[in-house]
């Protein structure tokens, strides 16, 4: 039995559907969710749908009973995310789960983003917990920049703090296709035998040349515009985004101009067994989208 929690977020339904498509049976699949009332589509393909909320421990242990193998898709709630990730490792560990996969950050060991923290400690519970686990190191999703391609458009200019650093994006398709292969092969035998993946895209890029790729598809001209962090950062807030996420952002663009979101070992590709997207398909999608 393999449970998927956050199995209703963006992630999460693209790994069931992955998994779907390896030939797992939904019956097979317990979507863990925080809100069984929004997951209606996922108990509609046959999946098991059990509430699972990070801020509440007393539903991890029935969601997690029967539990082979276990994916913990990280919270989504920056500052957060140590009590909750330490909520469901403790619950897996009472589960007598076999196999614990954590979908954590590129090089969360050396990586200069300021996310990488609660990652790290979170790595460091599961460690501790004896659980044979693979940390899914996943670097960042394309779509976290083509989000700003309605903007660059907008105003004709791609904003950020990136400098030259180069970004070995991947669409979020390819990460939930690596957590797929990861769950459907052997768990490891023990947690001495647990494994860290550095999961990137195939190929690298700096926000120039993707406000490049983007004049090129929309005839129109978009060039980059580097700002300090804390510019870029003021420049989201004015645009709405709450301060939090613009800092964030601000500070992973900050991280990415030190080579953050960058790894050329293509272990991504090796374990989905393809080429990742690159990022100018993804752009591509999107324009015509609309």
């Amino acid at each position: 039995m393999i449970v998927i929690t956050g199995a209703n977020g963006q992630l999460g339904r693209l790994v069931v559907q992955q998994l779907l498509q390896c030939g797992v049976a939904p019956g097979q699949i317990v979507a863990a969710v925080r809100s069984p009332a929004k997951a209606a589509d996922l108990a509609a393909l046959g999946l098991q749908l059990r509430e699972a909320d990070y801020n509440r421990p007393e539903t991890l242990d029935s969601a997690f009973a029967g539990a082979t193998q276990l994916l913990l898709i990280s919270s989504s709630e920056v500052g957060q995310r140590l009590p909750q990730h330490r909520a469901v490792v403790e619950a897996a560990r009472r589960a007598g789960v076999a196999h614990l996969a954590y979908t954590s950050l590129l090089h969360a060991d050396r990586s200069p983003l300021g996310l990488a923290a609660e990652h790290v400690a979170t790595e460091a519970l599961i460690a501790a917990s004896g659980l044979p686990h693979t940390l899914l190191r996943n670097g960042w999703y394309t779509e976290n920049y083509l989000a700003s391609v309605p903007a660059a458009l907008q105003h004709g200019a791609f904003i950020g703090s990136a400098g030259e650093g180069r970004i070995a994006s991947a669409a979020r398709a390819d990460y939930a296709a690596a957590a797929a292969a990861v769950l459907t092969r052997p768990a490891p035998p023990s947690a001495a035998a647990s494994t860290v993946l550095e999961l990137a895209g195939d190929g690298g890029y700096t926000l120039a040349e993707l406000a490049g790729e983007l004049s090129r598809r929309s005839g129109r001209s978009v060039p980059y515009v580097n700002l300090p962090q804390a510019d870029f950062a003021a420049a989201l807030k004015g645009g709405g985004l709450p301060g939090p996420l613009a800092e964030l952002l601000a500070d992973s663009d900050a991280g990415a101009a030190q080579g953050g979101l960058f790894d050329d070992g293509r272990q991504l590709s090796a374990l989905i067994g393809r080429p990742t997207e690159p990022m100018a398909e993804g752009l591509a999608r999107m324009l015509a989208a609309g």
